[in-house]
């Protein structure tokens, strides 16, 4: 929806809707260009509103050609209703309930937005998350609207011989002798209309059953292009453990007598949990050894048991209004993240988690477009599917956790669940349900949710040798977000360890005689002072364990102490934070001193140690995988923060990646060769894990640059079983302009130019290049035949992967490559806003650019703001990024 005078949209001004909608019945004819949608509406005024009798009813709707219109069956003359592009409004409904009938008609084929009902690759699919359903029928489309549904299709059979809608199926039959047919769902559990789905196609299916805790049989099945049944057989695979274990950890099972997924090539999400029909983009569903890497196998275990909790937390009970859409998503984040760890390894999945929320969420704090968890205005809700809502809202869950302890919280939420269940719900009562579980008062924990930013938190330790004490100083410094120039201290769980000489945990007594429980102090003040009692010397201090909370922990902490954390420290997670941090704090040394033209450090201290611990037989594979990586350019640019050179963080990573490649040459070679899988492929995690340590392994082996490491990774692609060895082999192979590099990337076009999905890796590799040849390459991309703007996932594959993946050629001294992809956005936005204000956010971090790059992002950003017809979803996002701070 274009506008030149954009609303801002305030949950202060949160009001009860007027009316509440209790059925719907809808009647789908579907074509191409003009399907016939019938809307039958029981509605009644809601008694919460607080209206005079016979108070307007408006309705939402946008790019709906109005048929009909009766109230009682009575057609509505005229006179009795207003329309508008974006509304349609009955001045004088009646006093008590009513029955609205509204048929209106909408074109498919045209919608690449794909928003609402659209049709792509002869599918017929919706999308009604945030606010789709207006563009399918008139309606009062918010959240806290919720309505039983019956929905029937009706479709040409050979066209779209698949019907599929929400709930449980109903009723099948032909009609005009057979060229057409017709499907009727009914779903019994109310739901708000953002849930509602349908698609139709011509789609092959998989089916399995899965039995519940309590003995009832539900039929699954999941819907992909015919002659990919097969590599559907991991998502399903998938979805039934994630059944199961939602019943074992949290007691819920699942409500109707069918689940089924559909997998849909155009899409602008990764996956949507309509009830009981979940829509996916089919990257996120297919996958087979030749064609997806672990990490594509692991996103789709991840995302179909997301998709899946979503049936409790997020259809069940879903949320009030859009300000509180991290009710149902951190919720949902923090569930799939669980499970991941129990069916993986806890430790490395703690690590996964983590890079994310920094690579993602820290830097989003850190810019222009901070937010809180629970934002306070929107122009465009679209906008606010982010990483501080999903990734931040996720931790703030698990840190309820650790504050209250495992039974309790689990008691908060089968609370929460039980006062719930069949409503629209805030963060408010989500919160009652725990202080009402444990006796707790968690109003200073929700101001996690109303403040943006990182907390940094700064500690200092003392150790009194005469008292055998150690005293623990830990500040709180909140810096001032986007209209939050002055900040609240927050409850922040900090989770610690004292390590003694031998490296054992010391026990935790304050100096009062107090034991810490479970290992995890409160800091509830700007500044606190924790005393350990019986402590004979000095420790190194292990804080923040497990990452018990969402920020930037500093403290004084010398090479030593790092090397000791990695050798020693019994928590998983802060011994690979160790080696992170020794990493980074070597980089950042190196940085510096190639701006001012001194000699870099040669980091043989943090090779050592990073040896060591590398080389221990007793940690599992894919944990010393994560050991291996180095922080990536983006993470170095962020621990800079201010005056960054791309450039030179290019080099000095390169730099010491070449470095530890040499020190530990032998050793590296040993685990490339030992993790050699000659077995059959399979998915699961220690599998995965050799590969990741092997393919580890080889990126610090290619650093070296030498022949024999060229010809190492030469064959590793063309000798690859499987397409994680073989997409990682072209990565590295491209880094360099070679006839190696040419002749890996015409093999893997020429082997996977049929595969729409394979082929999406062939684009990123080469948008990916650190080659100074990369824009033009990815400008001669998007005129390639097997690229197409309207779809979304090649437009991540090649621009955001560019845009987002490539800091050294997208921050390009010469600002062309911020004007390539400021073109990009503003052609995106003529189709398909959502995507195009995605695009948008590779700027979020341009302040902290050095002043020459700083100033070429502006006049990028400038031309975008001033272009003429900007959508709400681009305007918002470009005049964040110029405000004035």
């Amino acid at each position: 929806m274009k506008t030149d005078t954009p609303r801002t949209i305030r949950l202060a001004d949160y009001r009860p809707p007027d009316y509440l909608v209790d059925r719907v019945d809808l009647d789908v004819s579907l074509h191409p260009t003009a399907t016939r949608v019938r809307a039958r509406l029981a509605i009644r005024p809601n008694p919460a509103a607080g209206l005079a009798p016979r108070a307007p009813l408006r309705l939402d709707g946008e790019m709906l050609a109005l048929d009909r219109i009766a109230l009682d069956g009575a057609e509505l003359p005229l006179e009795s209703y207003v329309r508008d592009e974006i509304s349609l409004t009955i001045t004088r409904p009646p006093a008590g309930a009513f029955a609205l009938d509204i048929a209106t008609t909408v074109d498919p084929e045209s919608n690449k937005a794909l928003q609402g009902l659209y049709r792509s690759r002869g599918i017929y699919c919706t999308q009604c998350e945030a606010q789709g359903f207006r563009r399918i029928t008139y309606f009062i489309d918010r959240p806290d609207v919720l309505a039983v549904y019956t929905v029937r299709l009706e479709a040409e059979a050979a066209e779209a011989p698949i019907l599929l809608a929400n709930g449980n199926p109903v009723e099948r039959g032909t009609l005009d002798r057979g060229r057409r047919h017709y499907a009727v769902w009914h779903d019994p559990h109310p739901k708000p209309c953002y849930l509602f789905a349908l698609v139709a196609g011509d789609l092959s299916p998989i089916a399995s059953r899965f039995t519940t805790a309590s003995g009832r049989k539900v039929d699954l099945a999941i819907y992909v292009e015919h002659g990919k049944e097969a590599r559907a057989a991991w998502a399903m695979d998938s979805l039934k453990r994630s059944m199961a274990w939602d019943e074992r950890r949290f007691g819920r099972e699942y409500d109707l007598d069918v689940f089924n997924i559909v997998a849909v090539s155009d899409f602008n999400m990764g996956a949507m949990e309509n009830k009981g029909l979940n829509v996916f983009n089919d990257r996120l569903i297919l996958a087979s050894a030749a064609t997806a890497t672990d990490t594509m196998f692991e996103a789709i275990e991840s995302v179909v048991a997301h998709e899946y909790f979503h049936n409790w937390t997020g259809n069940r009970i879903t949320c009030r209004d859009w300000f509180q859409l991290c009710l149902k998503e951190g919720l949902t984040v923090y569930r799939d993240q669980e499970f991941s760890g129990d069916e993986r390894s806890r430790a490395v999945q703690r690590i996964v988690d983590v890079r994310q929320l920094r690579a993602h969420q820290f830097a989003e704090d850190a810019g222009p477009l901070a937010h809180p968890v629970r934002p306070e205005s929107y122009i465009e809700i679209n906008n606010f599917y982010t990483a501080t809502v999903y990734e931040k809202g996720a931790e703030l869950v698990r840190m309820i956790e650790t504050l209250l302890g495992p039974e309790t919280f689990r008691a908060g939420l089968d609370l929460y669940f039980d006062r719930h269940d069949g409503s629209a719900a805030t963060i408010e009562d989500f919160l009652r349900c725990f202080e009402d579980a444990s006796g707790s008062d968690l109003g200073q924990f929700m101001l996690w949710y109303r403040q943006a930013g990182t907390p940094e938190v700064r500690g200092t330790l003392t150790h009194r040798p005469e008292t055998r004490t150690l005293e623990l100083k830990l500040d709180q410094v909140l810096q001032p977000t986007p209209g939050q120039p002055r900040k609240s201290p927050l409850l922040i769980p900090i989770r610690l360890g004292l390590l003694g000489a031998d490296g054992t945990d010391l026990d935790l007594t304050l100096d009062d005689g107090t034991p810490v429980a479970g290992g995890v102090v409160h800091l509830t003040q700007r500044s606190q002072t924790f005393r350990f009692a019986n402590i004979p010397a000095r420790p190194v201090a292990s804080l923040l364990r497990g990452f018990s909370a969402p920020v930037r922990l500093t403290l004084d902490q010398s090479d030593r102490d790092l090397e000791f954390m990695m050798a020693c420290d019994s928590d998983p997670f802060n011994r690979w934070q160790a080696a992170n941090t020794y990493a980074t704090r070597t980089l950042v040394t190196i940085v510096e001193a190639l701006a001012a033209g001194r000699r870099p450090a040669r980091g043989q201290g943090f090779a050592r140690a990073l040896g060591a611990i590398v080389g221990d037989d007793r940690l599992e594979p894919a944990y010393r995988a994560e050991i291996l990586k180095l922080p990536s350019q983006s993470d170095i640019a962020r621990e800079i923060g201010h005056n960054v050179d791309p450039a030179l963080v290019a080099r000095a990573h390169g730099q010491l990646a070449r470095r530890v490649g040499r020190a530990l040459g032998p050793t590296l070679e040993g685990l490339y060769t030992a993790m050699t899988d000659h077995g059959r492929f399979s998915p699961d995690a220690a599998a995965a894990g050799r590969r990741a340590l092997r393919n580890a392994a080889l990126t610090l082996l290619a650093a070296r640059g030498t022949p024999t490491d060229r010809a190492r990774a030469a064959a590793h692609y063309f000798k690859s079983a499987n397409m994680t060895d073989q997409a990682h082999g072209l990565a590295i192979l491209a880094q360099r302009d070679d006839a190696d590099r040419r002749r890996a990337l015409d093999d893997f076009r020429d082997r996977w130019q049929g595969d729409h999905l394979v082929i999406d890796t062939w684009f990123a590799i080469q948008a990916q290049s650190p080659l100074p040849r990369t824009l033009d390459d990815v400008r001669a991309l998007t005129r390639h035949p097997l690229y197409a703007a309207t779809t979304p996932n090649k437009v991540r594959a090649l621009i955001g992967a560019f845009a987002m993946q490539n800091p050294l050629q997208f921050n390009r001294p010469d600002g062309k490559g911020y004007d390539f992809v400021a073109a990009e956005v503003l052609e995106l936005d003529r189709f398909n806003p959502q995507i195009a204000a995605r695009m948008l956010g590779c700027f979020k971090s341009w302040r902290a650019l050095e002043p020459g790059r700083r100033a070429l992002v502006r006049k990028a950003l400038h031309r975008v703001a001033k272009a003429p017809n900007l959508s709400r979803d681009v305007y918002e996002i470009v005049s964040k990024m110029l405000e004035a701070r």
